[in-house]
């Protein structure tokens, strides 16, 4: 064997013994199959999981045909069980209805109302396709932040699960200032540019793992902070807008003008969905611009 024959069969094995340690970290999941949600992935790591349309629940779907508590999966040695959980329209496993519960295989496919959903073990290398396809239909591909369709869908859902638990949940939204200004003065790469490097920013400066921070759209961000009041989005909020300002942008030896005008508000009476929570945080954006720009405001009723 030549010696750029040696060189690609190392490369593979070491790419493929990568992607098998990457699979054997994965948790166990459900794999969402056709309709709306085709694609998405539910990790599986408590020891009991609720599937249903409550938002209590740790897979919430909220669709026709399934109950506020449709099946539980319990953790068991070899992976998972699954049982109805008194359900109307019953939980079908492979096309049978369930009666007992009955341990899960790779493969399983579990029917509930209209939707699909197939079990992935623990470690299961197939997972990781999943993964990529997951990322690329939910991931800005120039920023590397969550897109518009994602973070809509996870806003309406952190609302629903704010109305029936209590929790707190804030919105951060906010917009590079001049914007226009920058990309007529020094060019649309120059923009680019700072798209770029403003997500890379706010993500090493204080986005949790829980939070969703996505690129609404052009030059707008926002970012989705569960269980988060609005005193302590507020004080978020002016961090990252320090932050920014503070920060070199320098693009072609040019230190580029780059601030954000910032609005917050937080889930409480009078805020029913996400597009409710969204209209709030977006009014305080302007009166950020209104008030001079590089600052922060909060939703006052």
């Amino acid at each position: 064997m030549g010696d750029d024959a040696t060189v690609v069969l190392t490369d593979i094995k070491a790419a493929l013994a990568s992607a098998e340690k990457e699979a054997s970290e994965k948790p166990a999941a459900l794999l969402v199959v056709g309709g709306e949600l085709n694609g998405s992935l539910f990790d599986l790591t408590a020891e009991e999981v609720i599937c249903g349309r409550s938002a209590k629940n740790e897979i919430t779907l909220d669709f026709n045909g399934i109950s506020r508590e449709h099946f539980k999966l319990t953790a068991s040695d070899d992976g998972y069980d699954v049982q109805d959980a008194g359900s109307r329209n019953g939980t079908f496993l492979n096309n049978e209805k369930l009666d007992a519960p009955v341990s899960l295989k790779k493969g399983d496919m579990i029917k509930v109302g209209a939707v699909a959903l197939k079990f992935l073990p623990k470690g299961d290398p197939e997972r990781l396709t999943y993964d990529k396809l997951n990322l690329e239909a939910n991931t800005d591909g120039h920023t590397g932040c969550f897109n518009k369709t994602y973070f809509n869908n996870k806003i309406n859902l952190e609302v629903k699960k704010s109305k029936v638990t209590g929790a707190p949940l804030s919105l951060i939204v906010f917009d590079l200032d001049h914007f226009k200004n920058l990309n007529d003065n020094y060019g649309h790469d120059a923009g680019d540019y700072v798209l770029k490097e403003l997500a890379e920013l706010i993500r090493n400066n204080g986005v949790r793992d829980n939070d969703i921070f996505a690129r609404y759209g052009g030059e707008e961000f926002v970012i989705l902070l569960p269980k988060t009041n609005l005193k302590q989005s507020y004080e978020i909020a002016e961090r990252l807008r320090k932050v920014v300002e503070s920060h070199d942008f320098i693009y072609e030896a040019n230190k580029l003008p780059v601030t954000a005008s910032i609005g917050v508000a937080d889930y409480r009476k009078g805020v029913s969905t996400g597009t409710d929570l969204f209209k709030r945080a977006d009014e305080s954006v302007y009166k950020s611009k209104e008030g001079g720009r590089n600052q922060v405001n909060f939703y006052r009723e």
